[in-house]
């Protein structure tokens, strides 16, 4: 079952390769639509079959690949994993569908989009860490190429420096997966043949190390984001939904996958460290926002300002602020997404993101109200605003982590604050007031520009509104988690108070 939702969009980018040059960007659109939609509903079948009281990995794949090196074809999907896929899926479709049907080169841009799709699903449910790499590194060809080809004036500079960062990053993953492996002394690269207890405190740190910075370069964290505002300003609408919804989450994901839960016992050491690191980057990132006049790089230092907080309730390790953390990834994935998608509509109808330019956009008459009210939802909810899936996300995390790390989490929160300050300079500057006369005569929004931001903020209400319909697939997950890393993080205190 799992391995559709590799194949199905592979198949669609293939066949879309291959389709008659006469045939015109808006069928190829809806071609590719399809094959997003028949993943987008597989996941969704995937959803109702699972079963939440089940920490184990479900609807498993295996097959024997190549031998000699310990590397097969397995795949598993959970708790901690079910959420992303199918959050990477329904971004997908956004993505297809707020493209501009007049996009040049349309085979060659939705094949993309379906080969990156098929990369992050299988880099999701992928039970093999040679294999998860295989798919990590996939994704970045075809995000690379989004960039560069259909990108803003310098997209060279930004996929060129995207490729370096992302490259590197991969570099850092491999190492530490091969010493994870070479120094366990297991024969597969298999998660459930990993037994790392046996190795000093030590080398399990060094081999921590290569995956937080692997990972946070990803995320990213500070100081390894220089490279996301650049991506995010110069990449079209629907790449920036993508990689802001998704792409992100791939550092996340990593961080617990295999930072937490390989290495607990280093975990526990270097978890003070990783809570101060998360403030750092909530604040630095929200000290950026404030000081932007272009609304895309605002929201693109905002998403650093967030992934702190997962960061946040990662290095606390309880069963609240880890199901925080999971909540946290849909929460601004969702909400990253519908804003990244307004932010492009007013490019695209006013020609410009600049605050010093744009007013009024409220105006009902010859304004964009609907599109405005939906930004306006959208900040409230990036804000933490009762009734929105970011509150109940972000609330999570700082219960959980409060009881263990009161200081860091206190600081997280000042940065709630400093959220709403610079998305109510955003809002007030952009959509109050009257309408400037650089932006006046605006062509209309049309519906279908409309519908995908309506379906975005639909979900956000909804799981604002009633969190457990996400919180239950995940929180048998993500507390068996915890409960593994604390009884191992318990025996490790108890043997170094005994050789002190």
């Amino acid at each position: 079952m799992l391995s559709a939702l590799i194949f199905v969009p592979l198949l669609g980018a293939v066949l879309i390769g291959f389709l008659p040059f006469g045939i015109d960007a808006k069928l190829t659109r809806r071609i590719a639509l399809f094959f997003a939609g028949i993943t987008f509903f597989w996941t969704v079948i995937l959803l109702v079959q699972f079963d939440p009281r089940q920490i184990n990995q479900q609807f498993t794949e295996f097959l024997p690949w190549i031998d000699v090196i310990g590397w097969n074809y397995h795949l598993g999907v959970d708790g901690l994993s079910l959420p992303l896929l199918v959050l990477n899926a329904l971004l997908n479709c956004i993505a297809i569908s707020s493209t501009d049907a007049d996009i040049r080169r349309p085979r060659f841009y939705y094949s993309l989009l379906l080969i990156l799709n098929a990369g992050v699903a299988g880099a999701f449910v992928a039970q093999d860490l040679l294999l998860f790499f295989l798919f990590y590194e996939i994704e970045l060809v075809p995000l690379y190429l989004l960039i560069a080809i259909w990108g803003g004036q310098r997209r060279g500079y930004a996929a060129t420096k995207f490729l370096i960062y992302t490259a590197i990053s991969g570099i850092i993953i491999l190492a530490s997966f091969l010493g994870l492996v070479w120094l366990s002394g297991s024969k597969t690269f298999a998660l459930s043949t990993l037994h790392t207890n046996y190795l000093s405190l030590e080398t399990q740190i060094l081999l921590l190390l290569g995956i937080l910075i692997g990972f946070g370069i990803k995320m990213p964290l500070v100081p390894f984001h220089t490279w996301l505002p650049d991506a995010h300003v110069e990449a079209s609408t629907p790449v920036s939904v993508l990689l802001a919804g998704v792409l992100l989450k791939l550092g996340t994901y990593g961080i617990l996958r295999f930072g937490m839960n390989l290495l607990p016992q280093a975990w526990s050491y270097v978890a003070p460290t990783l809570a101060t690191w998360a403030v750092v980057s909530v604040l630095y990132g929200a000290s950026c926002a404030i000081a932007q006049k272009d609304m895309k790089q605002m929201v693109a230092y905002s998403s650093i300002g967030h992934m702190g907080y997962i960061l946040l309730g990662a290095a606390a390790s309880t069963p609240l602020s880890i199901l925080g953390t999971v909540l946290q990834m849909i929460s601004h994935g969702l909400i990253s997404a519908l804003m990244f998608l307004l932010v492009g509509i007013v490019y695209k109808k006013t020609g410009s993101r600049n605050l010093d330019i744009i007013r009024g956009l409220l105006n009902p008459e010859r304004g964009m109200p609907i599109t405005g009210s939906l930004m306006v939802l959208a900040v409230m909810a990036s804000a933490g605003i009762p009734g929105m899936v970011g509150f109940i996300a972000e609330f999570i995390v700082f219960r959980g982590s409060f009881s263990v790390y009161p200081v860091q989490t206190l600081l997280c929160m000042v940065g709630t604050g400093l959220t709403a300050v610079y998305f109510l300079l955003l809002t007030n500057n952009a959509f109050f007031g009257r309408l400037s006369p650089q932006v006046s005569n605006l062509p209309r929004v049309s519906w279908s520009e409309r519908f995908p931001a309506i379906v975005l903020a639909i979900f956000i209400v909804i799981f604002g509104i009633q969190p457990n319909w996400l919180a239950k697939w995940t929180e048998p997950t993500t507390t068996a988690m915890v409960d593994t890393y604390s009884t191992v993080a318990t025996v490790t205190l108890v043997k170094a108070k005994g050789k002190s």
